[in-house]
């Protein structure tokens, strides 16, 4: 069975006149693959996944598998809207290579997503799947906190192998830690911002959009841990959290690809209807990434 463990990079999907720019993915994915980073998540919430087609969703996934051609794990964003797609997409990924999904819950029908609902679609998904599952509790885009108490019954299922919470509810990763510490199940941090405290608590790593501009920088908080030296860990994180809050909180998806682009990768324009920065936003993203990397 898979294990999860590391950071991984949900890595920013390139468009050129409004069209995926495999080129230009290419480029940025020697980059990572040479960075120690720990896998590549593709389709993920800095993929733009919700705005790509269902036949432009099939395109990226065989690319990006057959681009890092298992040099590191790759692990794909399935959640859907139906469990019936959730599935396809999962039977799909695996047998482009991928050595895991990451299932963001449906959230369309909000007010039908209790714990009852949410729990059918995972062991469903998570039964028919050919692949490991990864929860993805994604509250500030989906709406939807997946609660420490349904991630830990969740978490007894064979082919649930962990969860990606980027919710920056700390108290609730460290509840969710706890309830799984004798299972075999990862908890990862969902964001740069809290890695160093989740990482503390036991979480065995994270997938965060910092690392697809700072692989390195993002690694070494977890190297530093696991080797005790809490200090350095501290200042590093601290060091962090400015940029992090550019790229994701603060100018989000444009942020992180117009900061790729500073960093001498291809970031590019999001999709519409996201819209880039402005001149003066990037004048100053230069300058928060300028101070980090000084």
């Amino acid at each position: 069975m898979f294990k999860l463990h590391g950071i991984y990079a949900p890595i920013a999907t390139p468009f050129q006149n409004d069209e995926i720019a495999y080129a230009k993915l290419e480029q940025n994915m020697n980059f990572w693959l040479s960075s120690k980073l720990a896998g590549i998540v593709v389709m993920g919430s800095n993929g733009e996944f919700v705005v790509l087609s269902p036949e432009e969703k099939r395109q990226l996934i065989t690319a990006v598998c057959e681009m890092v051609n298992g040099q590191k794990p790759v692990i794909v964003g399935t959640g859907s809207e139906s469990t019936k797609e959730t599935v396809e997409l999962n039977e799909y990924s695996a047998k482009a290579g991928a050595a895991a999904a990451l299932v963001l819950s449906p959230n369309y029908y909000k007010r039908a997503m209790n714990d009852t609902l949410l729990r059918n679609f995972y062991i469903e998904v998570a039964d028919k799947s050919p692949i490991p599952i990864i929860l993805y509790n994604m509250p500030a885009n989906s709406g939807i906190n997946l609660s420490a108490k349904l991630i830990s019954e969740l978490a007894a299922h064979p082919n649930i192998i962990g969860v990606k919470d980027s919710s920056g509810n700390i108290v609730q990763i460290a509840e969710i830690i706890k309830n799984t510490r004798n299972l075999d199940f990862a908890v990862f941090a969902g964001s740069a911002s809290f890695l160093y405290p989740s990482l503390a608590l036991g979480a065995k790593g994270g997938t965060l959009a910092l690392a697809n501009i700072m692989p390195n920088e993002c690694a070494e908080i977890q190297e530093l841990v696991e080797a005790g030296k809490h200090t350095e860990a501290k200042e590093l994180q601290l060091k962090l959290l400015d940029i992090n809050n550019a790229v994701t909180a603060r100018w989000g998806v444009s942020g992180l690809k117009a900061a790729l682009d500073l960093i001498g990768l291809y970031g590019g324009e999001a999709r519409k209807p996201l819209l880039p920065l402005s001149e003066q936003d990037k004048k100053e993203l230069a300058e928060i990434l300028e101070k980090v990397r000084a």
